[in-house]
């Protein structure tokens, strides 16, 4: 990781996903003194509808015909190539357009999940090592009216090293919410975020792949979404974690101007790194891949001729990243503007359009759970060395943190770090939507849901709350991470909740508001008017508006706001 820590100055040099990586690293390293066995990397089956299911109606794509599955009510259409498997020659390209085909092709199955090997404990996995996995998926209601629908495509969260689509099952918002949602596959880790000055020099768009093959999604739901009963012109684009990340690098990225008109940011906002710091970390994984350190044509066939198994090894372990990756977009001059997605950001050089950001509670629950998940039987929580290891971690700082703080005055060391963890991450992202308030019309919420079903297993004590990811099983019916996450259903107060969420995301696709009619329930957020800087708390038993004032103390957003946290 190109990333080291020197006081005051070190958040001027890590973008905001390798400090979020960093942090955690070095809490894994306290946390886990010895770790769980890798697992065997091999290939991943996606999970699939349930059999005997009628088939739906035969849709036309501009590659050619589509007929998939009559899920009770919900017409699906799984695994549609929308790229070339980027293999051989196409490994490290720009993904290219998937060629047409004449008989009608079954997309009745998720197509393969792409080539991961971290798996953030029951967050994703298997781990697998395809790279044939650019797929997508369709989910409409089957009895769509003559007006076409507001569509909503998702991006996977999962730190863009791991994660899939097959785990986000769309029927709520299609049949409640009554939109067109796509979930898609991209390129994860090394081979979808990848920097080297022998692939750079080929005269193509280079590094950000992963970002590629989102925007070729895009491009291919203005062409083909019409034909599901989606409208083309009313396109949200949103994600959750690394996906939140992607969707605003896209609403800044000059390539993907005019493929959709609404953002939803769903926790954690960071900023890219620069192309010199992508380069540093593509050649030093070339080095040790044995491909060298140089940049003409002989290197990067070296780099494309290596095993996936290979490339998967360097990338890391279950239990944590290699030091060759970035989890970051890289400001490579054409996707992503060379001035970063922050500056971008301040000086109106973005798309404008209606943009709902927010994050949880407790979004720091979510790594304490993954560290302690991989600590060796019997599992450990964290204790006040951990606390204090943390804390040391922000050196002529880590007085104010404390003093901001007091971590002795908490009932646990888990919610001591809790509480320090998700304020150095909630706060970057709330000084973001006071930047962008005052240009787009944007709505600002916080997930407060603290009772809300935790999928990890094996944690006795573990205090979740409203952790990181905990949001998204309100939105996607029983979504519970990878296949070691266990589903919980919600409650009948968690699934008035989800109600809420639900029709406020859709009527955000419609309208570019999550309201049904006007601001009443939540407001419009604007920093410049203190009577307007409002954030809808999503909450049981029922919705409510905390100030950004209120926010900001809680968070201790004065405190890491001083330290100039990304």
């Amino acid at each position: 990781m190109n990333c080291k820590y020197d006081t005051a100055s070190w958040w001027k040099r890590c973008s905001g996903l390798e400090i979020f990586a960093m942090i955690a690293m070095v809490v894994l390293a306290s946390l886990s003194q010895t770790v769980r066995a890798q697992e065997t990397t091999s290939p991943a089956q996606a999970q699939q509808p349930q059999a005997g299911l009628p088939l739906s109606p035969v849709v036309q794509t501009s590659a050619g015909p589509l007929q998939g599955l009559d899920n009770h009510g919900v017409h699906e259409y799984l695994g549609i190539p929308y790229a070339q498997p980027p293999v051989g020659g196409l490994r490290w390209q720009p993904p290219q357009a998937y060629p047409q085909w004449t008989e009608t092709r079954q997309a009745t199955r998720f197509g393969p999940t792409c080539a991961q090997v971290t798996t953030l404990g029951a967050f994703a996995g298997p781990a697998n090592s395809n790279e044939d996995c650019l797929y997508l998926n369709v989910f409409a209601p089957k009895q769509a009216g003559s007006e076409k629908l507001a569509v909503l495509v998702w991006i996977h969260g999962g730190g863009n090293f791991d994660g899939e689509s097959n785990d986000y099952d769309a029927s709520k918002l299609v049949t409640k919410g009554d939109v067109v949602v796509v979930t898609l596959n991209y390129r994860l880790g090394l081979l979808g975020w990848l920097a080297n000055p022998a692939l750079d020099h080929e005269g193509h768009p280079f590094g950000n792949y992963g970002l590629l093959d989102q925007q070729l999604a895009l491009k291919w739901v203005q062409k083909n979404i019409a034909s599901f009963g989606g409208d083309p012109t009313r396109v949200a684009l949103g994600g959750q974690s690394a996906g939140s990340v992607d969707a605003s690098t896209h609403v800044v990225s000059p390539l993907a101007a005019g493929l959709f008109n609404r953002a939803i940011f769903e926790s954690i906002l960071f900023d890219s790194i620069s192309l010199s710091a992508g380069e540093k970390l593509g050649t030093s994984f070339s080095t040790a891949a044995g491909c060298g350190s140089g940049s003409g044509p002989d290197a990067a066939a070296c780099l494309r001729s290596l095993p996936v198994e290979t490339i998967l090894k360097l990338q890391g372990t279950e239990s944590a990243n290699g030091p060759y990756m970035t989890t970051a977009p890289i400001a490579d001059g054409t996707i992503v503007p060379s001035q970063g997605l922050f500056d971008a950001f301040k000086t109106g050089k973005f798309a404008h359009m209606p943009i709902m950001s927010g994050f949880t509670h407790d979004e720091y629950n979510f790594l304490l759970a993954i560290n302690e998940y991989f600590s060796a039987p019997p599992q450990a929580p964290v204790s006040e060395a951990d606390v204090k290891r943390y804390v040391e971690t922000y050196g002529a700082n880590a007085s104010k943190v404390v003093a901001a703080y007091t971590p002795a005055s908490y009932a646990t060391p888990q919610l001591a770090l809790d509480a320090m963890g998700t304020g150095s991450y909630v706060c970057p992202q709330q000084a973001v939507n006071q930047t962008l308030s005052s240009q787009v019309p944007l709505y600002a919420y916080e997930f407060n849901d603290r009772t809300a079903p935790f999928f990890f297993p094996g944690l006795p004590g573990f205090q979740s709350l409203a952790y990181h990811t905990a949001d998204i099983q309100y939105l996607f019916p029983g979504w519970h991470g990878g296949t070691r996450g266990i589903a919980h259903p919600l409650n009948s107060a968690q699934e008035k909740l989800s109600d809420e969420l639900v029709m406020a995301w859709a009527n955000f696709a419609r309208t570019g508001n999550p309201n049904a009619a006007g601001d009443e329930l939540w407001p419009r957020f604007d920093a410049r008017n203190p009577r307007s800087s409002f954030y809808l708390s999503e909450d049981i038993p029922a919705l409510s508006l905390r100030s950004e004032s209120q926010m900001s103390e809680e968070h201790r957003c004065k405190l890491w706001d001083s330290l100039q946290l990304p």
